[in-house]
């Protein structure tokens, strides 16, 4: 019988897996959406925040550097890496993603 992980499961592998990451500059690692609150259930897929000191990667190429593939659940929907400078300023991006994002993050690894 197969099992879907559960929440703690899920967090705990996260964190490990945010260990891990060779990302120079690495800053924080988040969870939000139905992770964070335990909401999730059969299919949830794991939504990221990545913080980095800096990058010279464009916002929407730097999902590419993150083995998603080694985490317990899909996580390809909402993966977001910021830079520190870009995170700072998120509010001026999408004040509804930022006020879900300060309700909802799990730090993993770091804070902001």
């Amino acid at each position: 019988m197969l099992r879907w992980p559960s929440r703690a499961e899920v967090l705990e592998a996260v964190t490990a897996w945010a260990r891990r990451l060779p990302l120079p500059g690495l800053v924080a690692v988040g969870v939000f959406g139905s992770y964070a609150p335990g909401d999730a259930g059969v299919g949830s897929d794991l939504d990221i925040v990545v913080i980095l000191e800096t990058s010279e990667l464009p916002f929407e190429r730097r999902m590419a550097l993150l083995p998603l593939e080694e985490l317990p659940v899909q996580a390809e929907a909402l993966v977001y890496i910021y830079t520190r400078a870009e995170w700072e300023q998120r509010d001026k991006r999408s004040l509804r993603l930022a006020d879900t994002l300060r309700r909802e993050m799990v730090w993993v690894q770091g804070s902001s």
